[in-house]
């Protein structure tokens, strides 16, 4: 029904979509610890990117197998071979189905759009006339946990708060809630859990084993192994915590209504889609140009500002002119110059070659776990590259610096006899 070659591509987009999603979980543990690190955001967006596109084109691709299953289906099945005739749906004589009247009211589930563009499962905390505050309902990072104090309007820290305080959604784009029915074939899924243990952030785990008569399910936790027995109200499937993007729009016919209708609406949408915006392969060049103008931009700045290692390099030659001139005016002016260089500016050199080797080791930590993915890798070992040329000139600053400090205590202690 479906060739190989379609087969294969879409086990090697869903495998390199998996591979994309374990690095951008590593970058975002990188983050926990340097939140402020550019080279690590600069990773992490390319990443996000790059997650979006594999997934549209992994669902354009089941999209179109599907309908091309489908179209085998109906033709094997010889469903059209009654001599009756299709009537044509006349818009005029379909009545319209009256709108269901969402009600929402304090601590009602519901499901709401994120500005990222996802869909996650959330409960309303303050409502208004057209607007309502949401929680998370399954918050995996402490970003996403409410703050109690902002729910007694006591918090302090207000928008500075490193806890949430809820996202302001109009009542009419909220969708309803609909819960996960657990069964036993899924066992084995990845879903997202909470235990007590856990202060209420929800964790990466493995569904195990499912008691439908318990209706508890055993789970194993990704991060350190334990294992718990849950509710299903401790449990969702990893999209609903992730957030997943919009779900594939599904028309439902009359009855004896062939699917040619549903097609011709659906290559007529894509036309007017093409026409609109047309689409790169993968999101690839767009991610090349990205990076080539940042690159650029920063090759720009760099030469535009002057940089701080060639001012200290500077006034270290200008000190050891002073020094080897012979001359004793011009010991008396190293003397009064000589005093920007002492103990403390060697220790704040010591201080910058220390944070460089440590920028050095987390970008290597990245290149090792990125070797697969070629854009986020190539990225990586340009930060790289510039790291390390960073570090070895703050070496040779330092170098010259404590052989002018060690210089300058030889001269003193020769003076004093």
């Amino acid at each position: 029904m479906v060739s190989e070659e379609e087969k294969v591509l879409e086990e090697q987009l869903d495998h390199q979509l998996q591979e994309q999603r374990d690095s951008l979980s590593a970058v975002d543990d990188a983050l926990l610890s340097d939140p402020s690190n550019p080279d690590l955001l600069a990773v992490h967006e390319e990443l996000v990117q790059a997650i979006k596109d594999a997934e549209e084109a992994l669902l354009h691709l089941k999209r179109a197998r599907l309908l091309q299953e489908a179209d085998l289906v109906l033709r094997s099945t010889d469903l059209f071979a009654e001599e009756e005739k299709v009537e044509p749906l006349d818009p005029a004589d379909v009545e319209p189905e009256p709108l269901e009247e969402s009600c929402y009211s304090v601590g009602s589930k519901c499901r709401f759009r994120h500005k990222d563009g996802r869909w996650y499962n959330g409960q309303v905390v303050q409502l208004d006339k057209s607007a309502a505050k949401i929680s998370f309902l399954t918050p995996t990072s402490e970003n996403m946990l409410i703050c109690k104090f902002f729910l007694q309007q006591r918090c302090r820290f207000g928008t500075n708060c490193r806890l949430s305080h809820g996202i302001d959604v109009q009542l009419l784009s909220l969708k309803k809630y609909v819960p996960t029915i657990w069964k036993p074939s899924l066992a084995g899924s990845s879903i997202w859990a909470v235990s007590n243990s856990h202060a209420g952030i929800w964790k990466q785990a493995e569904l195990e084993s499912w008691d439908e008569e318990a209706g508890v399910g055993q789970v194993v936790f990704r991060d350190d192994g334990s294992s718990a027995k849950l509710g299903p109200e401790q449990m969702v499937l990893s999209e609903y915590a992730e957030g997943m993007l919009d779900p594939i729009t599904v028309k439902v016919l009359p009855a004896k209504q062939s699917l040619d209708h549903a097609l011709e609406s659906k290559k007529g949408e894509e036309d007017t889609e093409k026409q609109r915006k047309k689409r790169s392969r993968g999101g690839k060049r767009k991610r090349d140009k990205k990076i080539m103008e940042a690159i650029r931009a920063a090759k720009e700045e760099e030469e535009s500002n002057e940089d701080v290692f060639t001012l200290i390099n500077n006034q270290l030659a200008v000190h050891s002119e002073a020094i080897n001139g012979g001359s004793g005016k011009k010991q008396s002016k190293d003397s009064s110059e000589g005093k920007k260089v002492d103990r403390r500016t060697l220790i704040a050199y010591e201080d910058e070659v220390k944070d460089l080797k440590l920028r050095v080791e987390k970008l290597e930590a990245i290149v090792n776990i990125n070797r697969k993915e070629k854009a986020v890798y190539e990225a990586a070992m340009r930060k790289l590259a510039e790291t390390r040329k960073a570090l070895a000139k703050a070496e040779a600053t330092h170098a010259s610096a404590s052989n002018a400090v060690v210089s300058k205590e030889k001269e003193k202690r020769w003076l004093k006899f």
